[in-house]
């Protein structure tokens, strides 16, 4: 224990943003009457628009509400990365401007034409934007929605690209909220003394999800129904994408508010199975669903399996569901360190990391209130907090996570009322700093200061013939203290956006790993890079080359 807070106290995160010149601030568009929208976004996150090898950064923003005033247009924001801790808003000369009420980001090359592409969640139509690179020196994106008939009108909230019927192109996961809208308003909170209060989702109905096949030809068909998925209108917050049992395809985990959170097993003939209720991953400790906010994969305990973490509401606590195999998860919440300390906090984005290089998980989670009043229902709590970081223990410490946080920095110790987190390299120095979106508020880059002590390899997947993100790819990194086992995934999180390479930290080990990649298209690839401490770009069956 003691090691663990001698290592976390060399380990600072300092936040950049006005450094960084990023101006955007999150208006919610209120409208003095407590509609429900307000209060759940926004998120972003980290995309390499224009293919330079840095992070560019894109928030989502909210719109006027009805009963709001002194409201301008209001828009989304492209940051492009001009390297040295250096920001350039080019969001009117993106193409990417999105104006809706916007919710989250998902990222992915659909196309395969070699740019990213951007999906934005919206409380009304979402937007599809095409990358086309700047072409005849015009905008980055072009928005292509209603070709490609992706423009649902519900409340989305997270998304993620994949390629779940492993044909190549990228799928598309959107998962939807409540069916409220501002002419369905409700009356919430102290009716006695008329205190208005964010409603509780269970007075709206849920809304189904879509799972979106692509069509390959830029087009888009609603396939949820079809593949087993039809029935579920739940409360959809946060969704990953991972192949917790190791089979080859891609399986679906969505975080549901107040409705049992839903694990969709592939079973890689083009359909899904809802196995929730036999792995033990819906509900909490209690047998009553919570209120699941963000949630990713990751190996915490480093045994070789993808583990599942969500976030909860205050006098809940955040879940942590240990992947036994077999199709089983156990509960580790309490055991593992991070139940007992969550229990004052509303958590939203989560994200595994390692953030010290060591070679084990850490976790970052995204903590604020959703009732901007919530000292007035209970004196125990705050609107704004500060968020977690959790140091990881791996195979060898038996699964602990300690709460580091206090240790981090002062800007770790910061309140906010943070909703997304997002993760990567923003300045390329071999460790992962942290991007956190804030309700209402300016978001906060925090850079990593002191992580890239120990060893680290990162690697930068390219796919043919799989989808050429290789999302769904899985990384097996061996060293001389274990296995460490990672995804190419979009989305995640809660309305957030990651890199897309993948970061393994190596310790104190100066000896270049074995690394084992299966692609999506099933083929596999073994080799040992010629040198550690760089991000490697791997072709699939083309070699390893340098950025």
């Amino acid at each position: 224990m003691h090691a663990i807070l001698l290592l976390a106290a060399l380990i600072t995160f300092r936040d950049v943003t006005k450094q960084a010149r990023i101006t955007f601030v999150h208006d919610m568009g209120k409208s003095g009457q407590k509609m429900m929208v307000e209060t759940m976004g926004s998120g972003g996150g980290f995309i390499d628009y224009d293919g330079d090898g840095d992070l560019d950064i894109y928030l989502v923003n909210g719109a006027a509400l009805p009963g709001s005033t002194g409201k301008g247009a209001l828009s989304a924001a492209l940051y492009r990365n001009d390297g040295a801790l250096r920001f350039t808003d080019v969001t009117q000369s993106s193409g990417a401007a999105n104006t809706g009420y916007g919710m989250g980001i998902c990222a992915g090359d659909y196309d395969n034409d070699g740019f990213t592409d951007l999906y934005v969640t919206n409380f009304g139509p979402n937007v599809l934007y095409r990358n086309i690179g700047g072409k005849g020196g015009g905008a980055a994106f072009q928005d292509v929605t209603a070709a490609a008939g992706v423009e649902d009108a519900r409340w989305g909230t997270s998304c993620a690209f994949l390629d779940y019927d492993q044909d190549g192109d990228l799928d598309l996961y959107v998962a939807n909220y409540v069916d409220f809208a501002p002419d369905n308003n409700k009356f919430c909170g102290d009716y006695a003394r008329n205190v208005r209060a964010y409603c509780h989702p269970n007075v709206y109905n849920g809304q189904p999800d879509i799972l979106y096949r692509n069509n390959g030809d830029g087009t888009f068909s609603d396939v949820a129904a079809s593949v087993g998925m039809g029935s579920e209108r739940a409360n959809g917050l946060g969704v990953v994408t991972g192949d917790y049992d190791d089979d080859g395809d891609t399986d679906i985990y969505v975080a549901d508010d107040k409705t049992p959170n839903i694990l969709y097993r592939n079973n890689d003939d083009g359909s899904f199975t809802d196995v929730t209720l036999m792995a033990g991953v819906g509900f909490g400790l209690g047998g009553e669903p919570l209120a699941g906010m963000g949630t990713d994969f990751g190996d915490y305990d480093g045994d070789g399996d993808l583990d599942i973490i969500v976030t909860n509401l205050d006098f809940e606590n955040n879940s942590l569901y240990r992947n036994e195999g077999g199709g089983l998860f156990s509960d580790m919440s309490f055991p593992s360190g991070i139940g007992a300390v969550s229990l004052s906090f509303v958590g939203f984005g989560a994200k595994f990391l390692d953030y010290d290089n060591d070679g084990r998980l850490d976790l970052a989670i995204a903590n604020g209130h959703i009732l901007d009043n919530a000292p007035y229902f209970n004196d125990a709590t705050t609107y704004a907090q500060r968020n977690f970081l959790f140091h990881g223990s791996g195979a060898g410490g038996g699964g602990k996570m300690t709460e580091v946080g206090p240790l981090s920095g002062p800007d770790m110790m910061v309140a906010n009322v943070a909703r997304g987190l997002a993760v990567g390299d923003v300045d390329r120095d071999g460790d992962l700093d942290l991007l956190f979106t804030v309700c209402g508020g300016a978001p906060r880059l925090l850079i990593n200061e002191g992580g890239n002590k120990g060893h680290w390899l990162g690697l930068r997947l390219v796919g043919h013939p799989s989808n050429r993100s290789a999302l769904g790819a899985k990384v097996r990194v061996t060293t001389p203290s274990g296995v460490q086992v990672d995804e190419v995934r979009s989305g995640a999180s809660y309305l957030s956006q990651s890199d897309l390479a993948l970061h393994f930290g190596l310790g104190a080990s100066s000896a270049p790993p074995t690394v084992e990649i299966r692609w999506p298209s099933g083929a596999t690839q073994t080799f040992t890079p010629a040198g550690i401490d760089r991000l490697l770009t791997v072709v699939e069956g083309s070699g390893v080359a340098s950025p």
